[in-house]
């Protein structure tokens, strides 16, 4: 038995030779067909190599070379099994070469276990077939695991002209990196090959490949978005440093806040999809109801959030710091995300001054965002007392950082920007004061985030308090009045001033305040005055004027008054002079008629009555009429 494994070790070495020979012999001819094996993405192994096996057959999990030669090695890749000849594997991998391997009593050769063997059972197969000279096809699919295989087992130029890694190499620098296609096809195979793609440099030319052929204006970007698509199918790190190369070429921050927007919607679940049950309120046990989905699995909990949390925190990072990359809705949207994954309060605060830079473009749907509770994942928390729908304290933050961009601006006049965001915010009020958890003071120090001259009408505010009042109907006299300050009644349009003339919810200070603006408005008509002139009064000088005008008319009718007395007094010494003078002739019965007689027929008495019943027609606005109105409003 000795003397067949000789003969067929020296056999084996002969044929071995030969193949050598014949490919050395051919070199010439493999060098002439290498341009069209390159541009048909395959490279064919000639078959006449060594010529010791026909094929490979799979039992269960391994693989047996068909050959009539007895095989000696046994390597396991994973969890698949390779039986093959040894001598093949020397002769074109250095790394095999260099280890001492000892036979087994058990199968009569050697075994070895390849560890952490990059590409895996499907990539040490195509290598086997290399090794044997079978016919092999390389595409971009298993370029880079056999780059990286090759690498591993060390089938350089040194073993064998025109080895593993050469071949690869050339089909990776000169067929791959030249289509747009194959190298994201490349680079998502790399995401499994780490640390020997990042050492290989197969990472960095691909990224480099690619932002190399992204359009860098608006006009080389079809309708598609293919190249969008693409890149956002990759992973986050690999997309990052896509994002970095391309910003280095001097790519329009347009083009690569849409990139990022495309990632987001690919890797994060929208705002509206993920977060259900937001839009309705409820009462029962005075308590706040409200439903929330998650839209991630159960099993995948804090493995899930981690990896969104990553995704959030690396996009933001790669924001362009031009306002124009992104809009504010994907900023609102973003800042939600980070908020439901508990991101760093850096990163939120971030977010908050990017929103609040661009706040003009926004609408009320991107600033309702939920109450969330961070210790929980992310999840809001359930039905508490005095816990609020809508977290208000982030949009009084955003609106605080669009303030302090107006400053920076030098923007100190009244902009469409900021009566653009008076607006957005008097409608941000209405909504949230459904909410009947809101405290009196998170409204109002809302409502006065933004400087009076920001509103040129406070139709908006005044919508927003009656919607708070109708919610919170317990509110007492002084939260009343308290929260009615924030608006100027100069400022309301006609059909605003007729409703509140005829509101019940609001104090009666608020009510005159309203009908005396009314009326200034109309005087201002009358006298072809411009109505908005009049609208610009602040709420301090019609309380003014308002006071002055009741000032003189109490006075006119209280001097009224003391003539009425001074003629009374007047009456009564008369009568007492004739009272005396008949007392002393003892007829006081006919005393008394004779003065009463003449009281009744004196033109002072008629004068008094007609006084009285024509003063009735001709003040209406007298102080009794005045204080039973004001009684009648603070009745009903």
């Amino acid at each position: 038995m000795l003397g067949a494994l000789t003969t067929m070790s020296s056999t084996f070495i002969v044929t071995m030779n030969k193949s050598l020979l014949v490919a050395q012999s051919e070199s010439s001819e493999s060098d002439s067909d290498g341009v069209d094996q390159v541009h048909s993405q395959r490279i064919i192994a000639p078959s006449t190599a060594i010529a010791i096996a026909d094929s490979f057959q799979k039992k269960d999990n391994s693989w047996v070379v068909t050959s009539q030669i007895a095989t000696d090695l046994s390597i396991q890749v994973q969890d698949d099994t390779f039986t093959v000849h040894k001598y093949p594997l020397l002769s074109k991998c250095g790394y095999i070469g260099r280890l001492e391997l000892q036979p087994t009593i058990s199968t009569f050769g050697c075994e070895l276990k390849l560890e952490n063997f990059p590409g895996g059972s499907e990539a040490f197969k195509i290598i086997l077939k290399f090794c044997y000279g079978l016919p092999l096809e390389l595409n971009s699919s298993n370029i880079a695991p056999l780059r990286c295989a090759s690498e591993f087992l060390e089938m350089s130029e040194e073993l064998d002209d025109g080895n593993l890694i050469s071949k690869t190499e050339a089909f990776l620098t000169f067929v791959v990196l030249s289509s747009w296609k194959d190298t994201i096809t490349v680079l998502k195979s790399c995401e499994t090959l780490s640390p020997w793609a990042e050492n290989l440099q197969i990472v960095r030319r691909c990224c480099d490949s690619i932002a190399w052929k992204a359009p860098t204006d608006n006009s080389m970007v079809n309708d598609e978005g293919w190249c969008f698509d693409d890149v956002a199918s990759l992973r986050i790190d690999h997309f990052m440093r896509i994002i970095t190369a391309i910003r280095a070429k001097g790519t329009k921050p347009e083009i690569i806040g849409k990139c990022i927007m495309r990632y987001a919607e690919r890797w994060l679940p929208g705002i509206d999809a993920e977060l259900e049950g937001l839009r309705g309120y409820g009462y029962g046990k005075n308590e706040l109801h409200f439903s929330i989905l998650i839209g991630r699995k159960e099993d995948e909990g804090i493995v899930h959030s981690k990896e969104q949390k990553n995704i959030i925190e690396s996009l933001v990072s790669i924001l362009p710091p031009q306002p124009e990359a992104v809009p504010c809705k994907f900023l609102l949207e973003i800042l939600k995300m980070a908020m439901v994954y508990s991101a760093s309060q850096a990163l939120i605060s971030e977010l908050e001054k990017r929103a609040g830079m661009m706040l003009e473009n926004a609408n009320v749907n991107d600033l309702l965002i939920p109450n969330y509770k961070s210790e929980e994942q992310g999840k809001m928390v359930k039905p508490l007392e005095q816990r609020t729908m809508h977290n208000t304290d982030v949009v009084r933050r955003i609106v605080e950082y669009f303030l302090m961009h107006e400053q920076e601006q030098q923007q100190l006049p009244l902009t469409s920007g900021k009566s653009s965001v008076s607006k957005l915010l008097d409608n941000y009020l209405a909504e949230v004061a459904k909410d009947p958890n809101l405290s009196i003071t998170k409204f109002q120090v809302l409502a006065e985030a933004l400087p009076e001259k920001a509103r040129t009408c406070d139709d908006g505010i005044y919508r927003a308090i009656d919607t708070y009042l109708k919610t919170h109907p317990s509110l007492s006299e002084y939260d009343r009045k308290r929260l009615c300050k924030i608006m100027n009644c100069g400022k309301l349009s006609l059909d605003a001033c007729m409703h509140a003339a005829q509101n019940e919810r609001l104090p009666l200070r608020t009510v005159i305040q309203v009908l005396f603006s009314e009326q200034v408005k109309m005087r201002a008509a009358m006298q072809g005055k411009d109505p908005a002139a009049s609208d610009n009064n602040s709420e301090q000088e019609i309380t003014q004027t308002s006071t002055k005008t009741e000032i003189m008319t109490l006075r006119a009718e209280l001097e009224n008054v003391k003539t009425q007395m001074t003629e009374l007094q007047r009456d009564y010494s008369e009568l007492q002079n004739e009272y005396e003078k008949h007392n002393n002739k003892h007829r006081n019965g006919s005393a008394w008629s004779f003065g009463w007689t003449r009281i009744r027929t004196s033109a002072l008495f008629h004068r008094k009555l007609d006084g009285n019943e024509s003063g009735g027609h001709q003040r209406p606005n007298s102080l009794g009429s005045r204080i039973n109105f004001r009684r009648r409003l603070s009745i009903s």
